[in-house]
């Protein structure tokens, strides 16, 4: 019984991975098919336009996961420094605060700017 099961489950799974292949070069075949040269100049501008807007979306999309990650890592890093300075009894005092604030605050402020042109601009 155990042997028939096996073979089962092995059948099973050979057709899945062939499946799976009839479905990628389907989906490629979809994706790479170009616009019949037939159809009308307006489609074809259309198609073009609809191509450099999935384009710009797939890019968006990549550009938003490597920020997310690279925030992620930013704000573990930020933790564990504040962490490791509540361990050790470490504690600013106010009159740091206000200083560091006021000194970096116009700083912050314009590095905030340029990094959101430099999102914009991507």
């Amino acid at each position: 019984e155990r042997d028939a099961w096996q073979r089962e489950r092995n059948i099973l799974q050979n057709a899945l991975k062939q499946a799976e292949s009839e479905l990628a070069k389907a989906t490629t075949e979809i994706e790479n098919k170009p616009v019949v040269e037939t159809a009308s100049p307006k489609l074809q501008r259309l198609y073009r336009k609809y191509l450099r807007a999935e384009s710009f979306r797939k890019a968006l999309v990549y550009q938003k996961k490597y920020l997310l990650l690279l925030l992620g890592g930013f704000q573990d890093c930020e933790q564990a420094t504040l962490s490791l300075i509540a361990r050790m009894g470490i504690y600013p005092s106010p009159a740091d605060l206000q200083l560091s604030g006021s000194r970096s605050r116009p700083f912050t402020k314009f590095r905030c700017a340029v990094r959101a042109v430099i999102a914009v601009s991507r």
